[in-house]
């Protein structure tokens, strides 16, 4: 087969591949991490009224409960962030090695 003027070139892409695994391996940390968020918020609201109930020592697991939840939720929020970089939704981070910007933008520039 000849090509024409306006044949492409044969070169394969260059484009790497998205790594499902990788994202795969994410969306279920990330489910995981919303689920026991989730179940720790029950929990915290289920010793909350044991609490009020007069249990005094039930403060303490309200307190451990709302701890993990928010780690929890922490954990999610990061590995969230991780899967829209890795989806090019998100800016990559700042390159530690790059130079450092200069002060007082294009005014200063000038």
């Amino acid at each position: 087969m000849r090509g024409g003027r306006r044949a492409g070139s044969r070169r394969e892409s260059t484009a790497a591949p998205r790594p499902r695994a990788r994202l795969a391996a994410l969306a279920l940390g990330i489910t995981v991490t919303v689920v026991a968020w989730g179940y720790l918020v029950w929990v915290a609201i289920d010793f909350g009224a044991t609490a009020r109930a007069g249990e005094s020592a039930a403060w303490w697991f309200v307190a451990l409960a709302s701890l993990g939840a928010i780690a929890c939720l922490f954990i999610a929020l990061l590995l969230g962030t991780t899967a829209l970089r890795i989806l090019g939704a998100a800016p990559p981070p700042p390159d530690p090695d790059a130079p450092p910007r200069p002060s007082g933008g294009k005014r200063a520039a000038r």
